[in-house]
């Protein structure tokens, strides 16, 4: 078990403050590693790492726009002044402020997805990998997509063709990086309660199409995705890169 330990190790968590990413932060915390929380409000960050310290972890909340380079090369000067390292990078900050038909789709909501989900991701990455590889330390990126990025859901088409370049990029950074020492890997989450998704799961006519289609019969709480972060972010995993791992109840099946 020891294999799935970070202790001592720095770990980024984008998209923090709440839902998957707070829980991810708090149980990459649970096994000792130093943990920075980014998002966009520094007060919701600061409220998640309080609670992360108070059970006895180690954790720091930095606000940062992830599709602005400016905020995220501020972010991660302020990770090597303070830390002098990053052993793991979980990229799940998104958004979806366009729910709808492909084709009525305006411009400004989808250079408003793809900037968050697509470049965000992107941009993170690549500050993560040069910061893993400067001193040959190696490290690993996790890109959090989602079971859209597989197959399309109706309404959900601009949010799904940037889940699906998340999976892409994840493939391309793991066979660019592998003999560096840096692994990537992406988590493909199903239907999860949070904020992000409560207009889906609130929405009767959605969630009965949801539920109907996924074996498991329900949709997950974001504790139920930690596992196979804790698995990709840990020694555990040290023979794998390039995976994409479904977290859905069986609806891809």
């Amino acid at each position: 078990m020891t294999e799935f330990g970070l202790t001592d190790k720095v770990a980024l968590v984008t998209g923090g403050s709440r839902g998957i990413g707070a829980a991810i932060g708090a149980a990459f915390a649970a096994q000792g590693a130093k943990v920075i929380l980014a998002s966009r409000k520094q007060d919701a960050l600061d409220q998640t790492a309080a609670e992360i310290n108070a059970a006895g972890g180690d954790a720091i909340g930095i606000a940062c726009h992830a599709g602005k380079s400016d905020a995220v090369d501020a972010l991660f000067s302020r990770i090597r002044d303070t830390y002098g390292r990053l052993d793991v990078l979980v990229n799940n900050a998104a958004t979806n402020p366009y729910f709808g038909p492909f084709i009525h789709a305006p411009e400004s909501m989808y250079d408003k997805t793809f900037e968050i989900n697509v470049k965000g991701y992107f941009l993170m990455a690549q500050q993560a990998a040069l910061m893993m590889t400067e001193q040959n330390q190696g490290g690993t990126i996790i890109n959090v997509a989602s079971i859209e990025g597989l197959s399309p859901s109706p309404m959900m088409g601009v949010y799904s063709m940037t889940k699906a370049a998340v999976i892409m990029m994840t493939k391309v950074i793991a066979k660019e990086l592998a003999t560096a020492g840096v692994r990537c890997n992406c988590i493909c989450p199903g239907l999860t309660d949070t904020k992000f998704a409560k207009v889906l799961i609130d929405t009767p006519e959605i969630y009965k199409h949801y539920v109907e289609n996924a074996p498991m019969g329900r949709h997950a709480q974001p504790d139920e995705i930690v596992g196979a972060a804790l698995y990709f972010a840990s020694d555990a995993s040290s023979y794998t890169t390039g995976a994409v791992l479904t977290c859905d109840g069986g609806s891809s099946i």
